[in-house]
């Protein structure tokens, strides 16, 4: 009886080692192909810069290209859902904001995946405020002017938005609510074409994260008005908070991240965390971060997990005070 427990044990002993050998083996030959990175917005958007920002070094690190594929529209839902469904093999990764994520499965029903079941957080990548720009030639060189002139022509200033449910649209609403002013929302199908038009003249005013709107501001194209932050950015110093410049208390940021679909084997998710971070502290990702005014983080999936459900839960209770809602 002793004898036959022994070889029990000496038998679950050798599957138990068996089972972490073939992970192990599974891990060093993972990727064996080009894995693919869904980015839920155009070309241009913040998510798709910062993925750019990352891949290539990425792409080194794994052995293995990092192909970005752009899926835009529908306010990221058309990305988000594509990465939702795909099989959990490690070749499908998604990168995104808190918009698709946190924030549009409370604004309308029937989003084709749940957030907390679908996807499986891998790490929070960047944080940051947003700044509200409009262009040089604005009659209102501050916030305060342009509150005066808001109340002056209720509804007449408009602002564009990323799309109904984006995080920008709810930077404004929030601003438009706390400032006690009445502006008109012009969405659009991603941040791009948004800004376009705010460089064109067609719109007003435009919420956007700071790595893509930076250059615009430094050419004179745009005029940035104030940041979001709780605090200046580093990154412009001379910039008023929002809170400071005439909406005390107001506050918003914008956070990108990647997620992978639910049940990808852990040994992947552990192999993709690990080029990420590593991916994010090399002296050029960090320097171009720097530069384009995006703050890395870079923490561990279980971290990143309890922020997303923190996250979500916050937006549920934001959006049903505002009263938003997309048909």
């Amino acid at each position: 009886m002793m004898l036959m427990t022994r070889v029990h044990l000496l038998f679950r002993l050798l599957f138990v080692a068996a089972v972490v050998v073939a992970g192990h083996v599974h891990a060093q030959s993972y990727p064996a192909k080009p894995v693919r990175i869904l980015i839920p917005v155009p070309a241009g958007g913040t998510v798709d810069v910062l993925a750019r920002m990352l891949t290539p070094a990425m792409s080194n690190l794994l052995g293995q290209q990092m192909v970005i594929d752009n899926r835009g529209g529908a306010g990221g839902l058309i990305g988000t859902e594509l990465a939702a469904k795909a099989a959990p093999d490690g070749y499908t990764l998604l990168m995104c904001s808190q918009g698709p994520i946190t924030i549009v499965p409370h604004l309308q029903k029937n989003v084709p995946y749940d957030t907390l079941r679908d996807f499986t957080a891998v790490s929070l990548i960047s944080a940051g405020p947003y700044l509200l720009v409009t262009q040089p030639n604005a009659p209102f060189k501050t916030i305060k002017e342009l509150i005066a002139a808001a109340k002056a022509e209720p509804g007449k200033i408009n602002y564009a938005s990323a799309g109904s449910g984006a995080p920008n649209h709810l930077a404004s609403e929030q601003f438009k609510n706390m400032a006690g002013i009445n502006l008109l929302h012009v969405p659009y199908k991603g941040a791009p074409q948004s800004v376009t038009d705010v460089l064109g003249g067609h719109v007003r005013l435009n919420f956007g994260s700071i790595p893509p709107l930076s250059p615009h501001i430094k050419a004179g194209r745009l005029r940035a008005l104030g940041v979001s932050s709780a605090k200046r950015a580093s990154q412009m110093p001379d910039l008023p908070t929002i809170s400071e410049a005439g909406v005390p208390g107001y506050e918003f940021y914008a956070w990108f991240g990647m997620l992978a679909p639910a049940k990808t084997p852990k040994p992947y998710l552990a192999r993709i965390h690990e080029t990420l971070l590593k991916a994010l502290r090399a002296p050029e990702t960090a320097s171009q971060f720097e530069a384009q005014g995006a703050d890395p983080v870079g923490n561990g999936p279980e971290e990143f997990a309890v922020f997303l459900k923190r996250e979500y839960d916050k937006y549920a209770s934001v959006v049903k005070t505002a009263g938003l809602r997309i048909e």
